[in-house]
């Protein structure tokens, strides 16, 4: 499955997040044309009195309204901060038919997901949720100034970036028909659906093969199709040929079936190998330019946003959370992620409002009386 799934390992750094957020209780979302004449989608207007957006200063700005950045708001609006998500509407995971290894949601479109995890938000008056794409951030005092598509601009003490990844696809004929349904990057979303069926992967990098090795838990009939020369050390060709897996370096031509389903794969000697199902090992890059605007630091071997494991990162103020900052891109994984920012975030905010006074409820509270 192309999305919020794969397997990896990344290093982690230190620093702080921004946002604020609410919702309106209805049965569907306001809509409305923004300056681009794009129909957006929102929750509350923005300049009604009460909404988060209608203050000077949220608590938190969200960029990204996937599984992590829409956990992070539910955890922030319980805290009472005031929290705005933002969302550009376009997940990875956007061409998947279905994701699964989340506990309850087995087997949930990614749609249906995400429209459950917004209805659920909608009864928290401090969250605002806006589908809107955020076009530049400003880093000033202790706040972070978000530039709307629409052209407005909204400040906020945090800011969390849960912009995600986009998959860089093999440039073969056809992959992208049955990319999402019988063409995938995780055996741990898609092997179970594919199990003792034939199937190839394509690539020519180490990565490559250890997905190939790592199939071999779903399948035995494994074909590793390397579109040209391998690209890896022969310790690793050799460790790989003990395993009995086939390898086929004759260049493909494309991918053949009827719809979405796979049914082989079509090599430029004119050679024809049924096939079931493909998985690949895609490249990635971020989605968003902001955090590297910003000054984030990135982990050199996956392009990861380099974070702490409060997912703070290098830039004080400013968290990221989800597959843009890890390498275990699973949607469970990145609503746990978006949870543990919000404490980070929370916490951040709490000891700053407690060091300048601001968590008191009255002026005769700000010192205690030493005389009773």
């Amino acid at each position: 499955m192309p999305g919020w799934a794969h397997t990896g390992q990344k290093s982690r750094h230190t620093g702080p997040t921004v946002g604020v957020s609410r919702l309106i209780p209805s049965d569907a979302p306001m809509r409305k044309l923004n300056a681009s004449g794009n129909t957006e989608e929102r929750w509350l207007s923005s300049c009604e009195p009460g909404s988060p957006t209608s203050r000077a200063l949220l608590d938190a700005i969200i960029v990204g309204g996937g599984p992590a950045g829409l956990s992070a708001a539910l955890v922030l609006g319980r805290c009472l901060r005031h929290v705005l998500v933002c969302d550009a509407g376009h997940p990875r995971n956007e061409p998947a038919r279905i994701f699964n290894g989340f506990l309850s949601r087995d087997g949930s479109t990614p749609a249906e997901f995400l429209q459950i995890c917004r209805d659920q938000l909608r009864r928290y008056e401090t969250i605002e949720f806006r589908k809107v794409k955020v076009v530049d951030v400003e880093r000033g005092d202790c706040r972070f100034t978000a530039i709307l598509e629409t052209g407005e601009r909204v400040t906020g003490r945090m800011l969390l970036l849960a912009t995600g990844l986009v998959d860089e696809l093999p440039r073969i004929e056809n992959f992208r028909q049955f990319y999402g349904s019988t063409v995938h990057s995780c055996p741990y979303c898609d092997g179970w659906e594919c199990r003792g069926q034939p199937i190839a992967v394509i690539g020519c990098n180490q990565e490559s093969l250890d997905l190939a090795i790592e199939l071999l838990l779903w399948s035995k009939d494994l074909v590793l199709c390397t579109n040209g020369p391998l690209k890896v050390e022969r310790k690793a060709v050799e460790t790989f040929k003990r395993l009995c897996i086939r390898i086929i370096d004759t260049p493909i031509a494309l991918l053949e079936g009827a719809g979405d389903k796979l049914e082989g794969i079509r090599f430029t000697d004119s050679s024809f190998l049924p096939r079931s199902a493909v998985f690949f090992s895609p490249g990635q890059y971020q989605r968003s330019p902001l955090a590297e605007q910003l000054g984030c630091e990135f982990c050199e071997e996956n392009n990861c946003i380099q974070c702490g494991e409060d997912t703070a990162t290098n830039v004080p103020g400013l968290y990221a959370a989800g597959n843009a900052s890890r390498g275990v891109q699973l949607v469970i994984a990145a609503a746990a992620e978006g949870m543990q920012s919000a404490f980070a975030i929370n916490n951040a905010l709490l000891e700053a409002d407690a060091e300048r006074g601001a968590l008191k409820n009255s002026p005769e509270c700000a010192r205690p009386n030493l005389n009773t």
